[in-house]
């Protein structure tokens, strides 16, 4: 059975569940998260995602993104993502939310409520191969700047996500 997301309203209300393909198809607005992972230095982990996802794949992006499971409670969905994919745990913190809607170069439309969390870590990165093509740790102005010259190179949802990042870094 195709994996299922919780389809909210603009107020994160659920209002019912739909799979994911077809929640991506039909541009439904649905319940995501997307964990950011910094060093102690400051620097921001970003993973390149794996060819064969089903959208995006090969562009960078922030630690982890994908949709917590019907009934699961939404941290403990992004500490789940960010085991299965980058192969650690770690204490995170929900920072902020926003909602954006983003058509992808496949025809599927990202239309997310992404409750945003932040951790830090500095021990080893043991990514799953079947997720994740490549990591690195960059400054946020490493970022900034490749974001500009490159912006191609990134997920959609990377794109808008990264000036809140920076904005929430300075306001806290």
């Amino acid at each position: 059975m195709e994996l299922q997301v919780i389809l909210v309203n603009e107020k994160d209300e659920m209002t019912g569940t739909a799979g994911k393909m077809e929640a991506h198809q039909k541009g439904l607005l649905h319940r995501a998260f997307s964990v950011f992972v910094f060093n102690s230095k400051g620097e921001m982990l970003l993973q390149q995602r794996a060819i064969n996802k089903y959208h995006s794949g090969g562009l960078w992006t922030n630690a982890c993104c994908s949709h917590p499971y019907p009934g699961e409670e939404i941290q403990e969905g992004a500490k789940r993502r960010l085991k299965e994919e980058m192969g650690f745990e770690i204490p995170i913190t929900k920072s902020f939310d926003f909602v954006y809607k983003a058509a992808l170069a496949n025809g599927l439309i990202e239309y997310e409520f992404d409750h945003v969390f932040v951790g830090e870590y500095d021990g080893p990165v043991n990514y799953n191969k079947e997720e994740v093509v490549s990591f690195c740790y960059k400054t946020m102005q490493d970022i900034r700047d490749s974001l500009k010259t490159y912006p191609q190179n990134y997920t959609a949802w990377f794109r808008l996500a990264f000036p809140k990042i920076e904005k929430w870094q300075r306001e806290r």
